[in-house]
């Protein structure tokens, strides 16, 4: 099972600074370094011409990759069902474009190095949007538990080994979840949810400095 959570950039420090620090302290825990990861998320918003009634709001399709599982790709709604596809998908929504329209300017990505630190599996990427780092992300995995209740409390205790006190609290999937197996698909739900917390983040206007 795994969660995946933000962590705040730390006082005085940039994006990148604060990956270090929480990658120094997976280092001197012990975690090998175990090669580059990416999880990417590409909006798509229903097309005009489809919507019918005016008014009517469009639904945002969610299309995401993970360098996890490279055969497959996750199509999300939010609050809706999770599709996973065959990487062909990519090539599906270009001849839907009639239906969906790709926001090209809200393409979001994590992407930075995985850790292995015993039964543990530990991502920590910068979220970049276009040119930009907006944020942190940190992904945990507990590797011999597909359980996820079973394990929370594991997960939150090692977490707090190297996040303090900005582990998180437990996953919303993880309610969901109750005594069921925890699959690939719950963890890009997750990532779709910090994608755009962090988005919104991002639209709140920053006051002037008087």
């Amino acid at each position: 099972a795994r969660s995946v959570a933000q962590v705040p950039v730390a006082e005085g420090k940039s994006v990148q600074q604060t990956v270090e620090l929480l990658t120094r302290r997976l280092e001197l825990l012990g975690a090998d370094k175990q090669g580059p990861f990416c999880v990417d998320c590409e909006t798509y918003h229903t097309a005009a011409a489809t919507m019918g009634a005016q008014g009517q709001t469009g639904k945002l399709m969610y299309v995401m990759h993970n360098s996890e599982y490279p055969l497959s790709c996750f199509a999300l709604f939010e609050n809706g069902p999770c599709l996973i596809a065959d990487a062909n998908f990519d090539i599906l929504m270009v001849k839907l474009k009639g239906f969906f329209q790709n926001a090209k300017a809200n393409k979001i990505e994590s992407r930075g190095t995985r850790y292995q630190y015993c039964d543990f599996l530990v991502k920590v990427g910068t979220v970049t949007m276009g040119p930009s780092a907006r944020g942190i992300a940190v992904e945990v995995e507990y590797c011999p538990c597909v359980i996820a209740n079973d394990c929370w409390n594991l997960l939150m205790e090692f977490m707090q080994s190297f996040m303090g006190s900005h582990t998180p609290g437990i996953p919303s999937v993880f309610g969901t979840k109750h005594d069921s197996i925890y699959s690939p698909a719950d963890t890009m739900v997750q990532y779709m949810e910090l994608f755009n917390k962090i988005r919104k983040q991002q639209q709140v206007p920053v006051a002037g400095i008087r």
